[in-house]
């Protein structure tokens, strides 16, 4: 069984909007044979990492940049990861007050380091989340999951 692992950041109700809309993609009744794990940022590890056939990053954009959360992440995971999972697919979500291009900048920059490779575009919203933006999500999620299925 293939395993995806959510890797998030959602201190706003607009981010974890965003992170329920992907997980329930995820997990929505026709993806099969994939398990979903979830991990905070700040408690996903090397092991969950290694473990996992491929990744969704979820950030708010802070300051210009992904949040220290997910920064942290990637700092921890790097190295012990950076041979062993070249190729995996990932994908990202983020929200932003006004402007995310600064995070997306960042995670390109290190999942590029990483070796992995972009499984769907990026779902971006800055304010509150429309009825689209929900669904963009959903599809995110179902898109990564569905990549998997075997």
């Amino acid at each position: 069984m293939a395993t995806l692992l959510i890797v998030h950041h959602t201190p706003s109700p607009n981010c974890q909007a965003m992170f329920e809309a992907v997980v329930s993609g995820a997990t929505a009744p026709e993806i099969e044979g994939v398990r979903v794990v979830r991990r905070a940022a700040l408690a996903a590890t090397a092991s969950d990492v290694l473990a996992a056939d491929g990744y969704l990053l979820g950030t708010p954009a802070n300051l210009g940049y992904m949040s220290g959360a997910l920064k942290h992440f990637f700092d921890q995971v790097y190295y012990p990861c950076l041979d062993e999972t070249r190729g995996r697919p990932f994908a990202a979500f983020v929200h932003g007050g006004n402007d995310v291009t600064g995070a997306l900048r960042g995670i390109e920059s290190i999942t590029t380091g990483l070796g992995w490779r972009r499984a769907a575009e990026p779902v971006t919203v800055t304010g509150e989340p429309a009825k689209a933006d929900i669904e963009a999500c959903w599809e995110l999620g179902a898109t990564v999951a569905a990549g998997l299925m075997s």
